[in-house]
């Protein structure tokens, strides 16, 4: 699991019908420091997440089809909680 931002909404006009009906969004992960971590990916959003949103973002691809309904589906990021905080404690790792 990640930690990310969402940076926004995709519309796509072609998809695996097992996709229909789903929302789709951009995400940004993000390193403990809050900095970005690499590319902004594409995640099925089992949340109802939206724009600014700090993420939890599933990149197993089973967690990720079951978490929004759909087994069986080419489905291998999803955004599947919210975080409100994060609290780093030093000497732990």
């Amino acid at each position: 699991m990640l930690i990310a931002r969402v940076v926004g909404e995709l519309t796509a006009t072609q998809k695996h019908p097992s996709h229909q009906g789903c929302k789709l969004l951009l995400v940004q992960p993000l390193n403990l420091d809050g900095s970005d971590r690499g590319d902004a990916v594409v995640a099925v959003d089992a949340v109802d997440a939206g724009a600014g949103d700090r993420v939890l973002l599933t990149t197993d691809g089973f967690a990720a089809m079951t978490s929004v309904g759909r087994p069986n589906s080419p489905i291998d990021m999803a955004v599947i909680g919210f975080i409100d905080h994060i609290e780093l404690v030093e000497g732990v790792h």
